[in-house]
């Protein structure tokens, strides 16, 4: 059976692999994220951004990877960022942060874009690589001042791309989407099953675990 290895510590992402019938190995990247995108240099565009990173924790989960899991497995590396008034937001660093972050999307759209990279290991060698990002339009709804400092204080906003979730606490406050939901949870199911047609993979192989 082709083993799927998610190269991310996000719950979100766990979760939607999970409820799709795939119990993946989860191997954390230790990809520093600024240093890849100081190496893009300038006029490196939303799209552009996610998607290096996304190859880049590939590629350093690849090199993770135990041989037994190598001989046959797939690698998916993800990245996501908010982009709000042409300004790139990742997770916030502090609940401060958050709180801004929150002032200045209520009430207003965002696009929210995910990096993908899937790397295909077969016999312990990169078969095949691909990469390609995800892009969803989300409607902001504008929560009251007592429950955005109630949210801010669950520290959900801590740990997602853009202080937000969609399958979280902070789906009270998202009035609508344009798009694919599961990208907003941080992996896009329409575009990973594409990819991984692309690698010569079907969904199918990967649900033998969980359904066989």
């Amino acid at each position: 059976m082709t083993r799927l290895v998610l190269g991310s510590a996000s719950a979100g992402r766990l979760k939607v692999l999970r409820q799709a019938g795939v119990e993946p190995l989860v191997i954390v990247s230790g990809v520093d994220e600024d240093v890849v995108s100081a190496g893009l240099g300038p006029g490196v565009t939303a799209s552009q951004l996610v998607s290096a990173l996304a190859r880049a924790k590939a590629e350093q989960v690849v090199r993770a990877v135990d041989h037994m899991v190598a001989a046959d497995c797939v690698v998916v590396g993800c990245d996501s960022m908010l982009s709000l008034n042409g300004r790139l937001s990742g997770k916030p660093q502090t609940v401060a942060e958050a709180r801004r972050q929150w002032q200045s999307m209520a009430g207003r759209p965002g696009q929210l874009y995910t990096g993908h990279s899937v790397i295909r290991l077969l016999d312990n060698k990169i078969a095949h690589c691909v990469d390609e990002t995800s892009i969803t339009t989300v409607f902001f709804g504008t929560p009251s001042p007592d429950d955005l400092e109630s949210y801010l204080a669950s520290g959900e906003s801590l740990q997602v791309a853009g202080g937000f979730t969609l399958d979280g606490l902070g789906g009270w406050f998202i009035d609508r989407i344009d798009g694919d939901p599961s990208n907003v949870i941080g992996l896009s199911l329409p575009l990973l099953r594409s990819l991984l047609h692309q690698v010569g993979l079907s969904v199918a192989a990967l649900w033998a675990e969980v359904v066989g």
